[in-house]
């Protein structure tokens, strides 16, 4: 039996490769994310397939971030392929732009805080300003919610603190991050397990290489669910 707060994510070369990891998986993961590295490689194309034909989920992972009206304008295109999810920046005017051009459809906006591969030295190289990690998520967490966004993007470790916020009644946390006990952790910095994610307040977790990597997608698959609370 599958379980939707699982998202697996198709980060593969090109949709061909993708779709074959969706077969192998089968009926073991019903959620995918389609992340902007496989866009000009068909990753629009295997999101409408997987969704239309297969009955799949699927979080389609942009990240847009640009003008309040290109933003709009993009969205509005993406909307047409009845997708689940979508990530923009957690920016006020970005995520705001965003709803306005999802209007009329079922497609979540979800804003992304600060990337889980970044830490307080990243954000210093970045000239983002000072202050704790931690509370420059939640920070960014509650803008975007305030802005409308129906749920936000944070790492796992930040979890238990967005949804203690008022803004957070009723949105989405997905958690990206994640790593089975004893999985590598890549190029992730601010990491839990997936049980600790979703007990912390997370509706998603986000696993790729983990799945994917492992001798048999779907057992990895199906252990990560079982391990959820």
């Amino acid at each position: 039996m599958t379980d939707d707060r699982l998202i697996v994510a198709l980060d593969v070369p090109n949709a061909h490769a993708g779709l074959e990891l969706a077969t192998r998986l089968g009926d073991a993961v019903n959620f995918y994310k389609i992340g902007l590295g496989m866009l000009t490689t068909g990753g629009l194309a295997l999101a409408n397939e997987l969704k239309q034909e297969q009955g799949k989920r699927i979080f389609l992972d942009m990240k847009l971030f640009d003008i309040s009206a290109t933003v709009e304008k993009a969205v509005r295109g993406l909307a047409q392929f009845d997708l689940d999810f979508l990530t923009v920046h957690g920016d006020p005017h970005v995520v705001k732009a965003a709803k306005e051009g999802a209007a009329g459809s079922n497609m979540k906006i979800l804003g992304v805080t600060i990337l889980t591969s970044l830490d307080r030295a990243d954000l210093d190289a970045c000239l983002i300003q000072q202050g704790d990690v931690q509370e420059l998520v939640v920070t960014r967490a509650a803008r975007a919610m305030e802005a409308g966004a129906d749920g936000v993007i944070a790492s796992p470790q930040e979890a238990a603190l967005i949804r203690a916020l008022p803004e957070a009644k009723g949105k989405l946390i997905v958690t990206p991050g994640v790593r089975p006990a004893g999985a590598a952790l890549g190029d992730q910095k601010r990491v839990a397990t997936p049980h600790s994610a979703i007990k912390d307040g997370a509706n998603h977790i986000v696993v790729g290489r983990p799945v994917w990597q492992a001798d048999s997608p779907g057992q990895a698959a199906r252990d990560i669910i079982a391990s959820l609370p």
